[in-house]
């Protein structure tokens, strides 16, 4: 079988923290280390092969050289790999905020940002703010704007690991303080941040707002998200990008047929696995290509916890 790992490329964060090393033993930068890019293919950051494949040696190479052998038939015609997965590790809140819907990201100079954040470790009293409170007009939140008020006008709600929250461009958000977070997204890194909460960095300058910007992002007929209700293994399949969540347990296995339809990126959120005499430990993700004949994962004695991302429907 085609199996490939992949380097992370960390990002450090003014809100981020160390749990990527304590939950996962991970050999992380110093600093607050708030984001892995586990999976990416952009001009700025790409990830590279942990065992290179012949000259390729980057996710960009597989995707230019080999796309449809590794990642399927339903890989669309775009110059780099479509989506983008992250681990967050939010320590501190982040920044409220917004991504541009696609009617609108071009004329912004942006990208759209649809995404869904797999919640993995909570903390205590843990939550986000996602959308705003039923009642709330545009008229109200502009007016709280650069106020304490405005949070008394987010929808917030209190996260626990295995919950998934779905993003849609346009709709506003944050992550509260702690909180560890598998993140599926389109490729993109266009945010706009319209409160961060008063804070400032170590020199103590404020990052930048895009006020405007957010305002013509938001959709403000959005009150009160909830959670997403996974229906079976399926947790949501959207236009870019498919997600299925698989809880193993001890002496089960789960069979997986790619069909040269879609590569699977599989990431254990719990527990231990074995996939071609390998064996994987929770915090770790790999890709299998789309070519790939039918294969197993069997659980550890303890059970599993995956969740597979993938392009089309399963």
């Amino acid at each position: 079988m085609s199996l490939y790992t992949f380097k992370p490329v960390y990002q450090e964060r003014i809100w981020g923290g160390r749990n990527l090393e304590t939950l996962y033993k991970r050999a992380i930068p110093a600093g607050k280390i708030g984001e892995s890019w586990e999976l990416v293919d952009r001009p700025e950051a790409n990830s590279e092969l942990l065992e290179a494949d012949g000259k390729n040696t980057t996710l960009h190479d597989l995707w230019m050289n080999k796309r449809q052998q590794i990642f399927g038939t339903d890989a669309p015609d775009t110059p780099r790999f479509p989506i983008l997965l992250k681990l967050l590790d939010a320590q501190d809140k982040l920044s409220v905020q917004v991504h541009p819907p696609a009617a609108k990201a071009a004329e912004l100079k942006g990208e759209p940002k649809t995404e869904l954040w797999y919640f993995l470790h909570t903390e205590k009293d843990a939550n986000i703010y996602v959308g705003l409170k039923k009642g709330v007009t545009r008229a109200d939140f502009e007016k709280a704007i650069g106020t304490p008020k405005l949070a008394d006008l987010l929808h917030t709600l209190p996260t626990s690991p295995s919950q998934v929250m779905f993003l849609p461009s346009g709709r506003l958000h944050a992550i509260g303080a702690g909180n560890v977070i598998f993140e599926i997204q389109q490729n993109s890194d266009t945010t706009y941040r319209v409160d961060d909460w008063s804070r400032v960095d170590d020199k103590g300058k404020a990052r930048d707002l895009h006020i405007q910007e957010s305002l013509a992002s938001i959709n403000f007929n959005d009150p009160e998200p909830t959670f997403g209700q996974p229906h079976g293994e399926r947790v949501i399949e959207c236009p870019y990008f498919s997600i299925y969540r698989t809880f193993l347990f001890p002496g089960e296995y789960r069979t997986w047929n790619p069909n040269g339809k879609s590569f699977q990126y599989h990431f254990l959120a719990q527990g231990e696995v074995t996939l071609d005499k390998r064996t994987f430990t929770a915090g770790q993700g790999w890709l299998v290509s789309a070519d790939t004949p039918q294969y197993d994962i069997t659980p550890g004695k303890e059970g599993a916890e995956l969740v597979t991302v993938q392009l089309g429907i399963a």
